[in-house]
């Protein structure tokens, strides 16, 4: 009998994604007490003024849209960890068909090898009888040559059989031993992709972590830079420029109210170059969008809308390099009308589509 003995391996990761669903979620509510509980206290101190209640106003707003921020990373961290789950629970899916095709093999196997070696038994006895049978009858009948004869060629076909047997018996061992290098084979191959997974996994929540805790303090003082204008506003993860300050109708060549405005956020980049740690790789990627009004035909610089909004996000990576942000930093990159802002037709959804976006990020 041939038994093969398969490894179960149990995976804690659903219960380490929900620990850290919960941990986190835990951390937000306490934030919002927090804030809640102190912003309540200073609000009815006798002794406020006028002044101090608009600034605990504007406090509150200020840990409302880091609290925000901290629920949308770990919505993305939550994101991330559910898919890499997923991914967990399909490889084990698949690495427990296999098992069970080969667990199925193997029983089928020794039910063969069974059925062989009694066989192999049955055939040896009868070779043996023949066998004695044959002696007996060249001990008493040394003259009956044709009986000898026939006996001869029964027990060389029964050799034969049981040679042939053996044959098929082997070959099945052998594909047994196959079947069970692919087993092993699996496994290991589980086994490093789910400690490849657990790692880039890892690795990833770390440099959202690194990036996320300057993103809502890089917007807030790009927002104070420019000062308050209808045109430009935050938009969760990025900060969202109307490209109608910045270029005119079909063109990428930048105005000068534009350069003004650029020069203000370069001012505000190059701030955050000394902020944020060496060890930390980032970059502000600058996004063109554009609304979705065909080009004019005969037009010789670009011949579509992405073509259109790379030339413009370019533009402004120049712009903010010559007023001293570090190239290295800057990623251009040009989308035309494929991702709209605002889905509608009106002269303002079209107004909200041209846009430039910077995004802080991690490489």
């Amino acid at each position: 009998m041939l038994n093969i003995r398969f490894r179960k391996q149990t995976n804690a990761w659903p219960g380490f994604v929900d620990l850290f669903s919960n941990l986190v979620i835990i951390l937000i509510f306490l934030l919002i007490v927090f804030v809640f509980l102190w912003t309540t206290t200073n609000v009815f101190n006798k002794g406020a003024t006028a002044k101090e209640m608009a600034n605990l106003r504007q406090l509150n707003a200020e840990q409302a849209a880091s609290i925000e921020q901290m629920a949308a990373d770990h919505k993305t961290a939550t994101s991330l960890l559910v898919r890499a789950r997923d991914e967990l629970i399909n490889l084990e899916s698949s690495n427990k068909k296999l098992n069970t095709e080969i667990s199925d093999i193997n029983l089928s196997v020794n039910d063969l090898v069974t059925a062989y070696e009694a066989k192999i038994a049955d055939l040896q006895s009868q070779a043996d009888a023949l066998a004695a049978e044959l002696a007996e009858r060249q001990a008493a009948q040394s003259d009956v040559v044709v009986q000898s004869v026939e006996v001869n060629e029964e027990l060389e076909k029964t050799t034969a059989e049981l040679n042939a047997t053996k044959a098929e018996l082997e070959k099945l061992r052998n594909a047994l031993a196959v079947a069970e290098e692919q087993s092993a084979a699996k496994d290991a191959e589980y086994t490093a992709m789910s400690n490849r997974l657990n790692k880039a996994l890892a690795d990833k929540v770390a440099e959202l972590n690194e990036v996320a805790q300057y993103q809502s303090d890089f917007y807030k003082q790009v927002k104070i830079a420019l000062g308050d204008r209808t045109t430009l506003r935050p938009d969760g993860d990025r900060f969202i420029i109307s490209s109608d300050i910045l270029f005119k109708s079909g063109s990428y060549k930048l105005s000068a109210d534009g350069k003004k405005q650029l020069r203000l956020i370069a001012n505000v980049i190059k701030d955050f170059e000394e902020k944020i740690p060496s060890d930390v790789d980032w970059l502000i990627r600058v996004d063109g969008h554009t609304d979705k009004v065909g080009v004019i035909p005969g037009t010789h610089a670009y011949q579509n809308n992405i073509q259109l909004s790379f030339l413009r996000a370019t533009a402004v990576a120049n712009e903010l390099e010559r007023n001293g942000v570090s190239r290295r930093r800057l990623l251009p990159s040009g989308f035309g009308d494929t991702h709209p802002f605002a889905l509608g037709n009106t002269a303002e959804d079209m107004q909200q589509n041209r846009r430039i976006e910077l995004k802080l990020t991690n490489k």
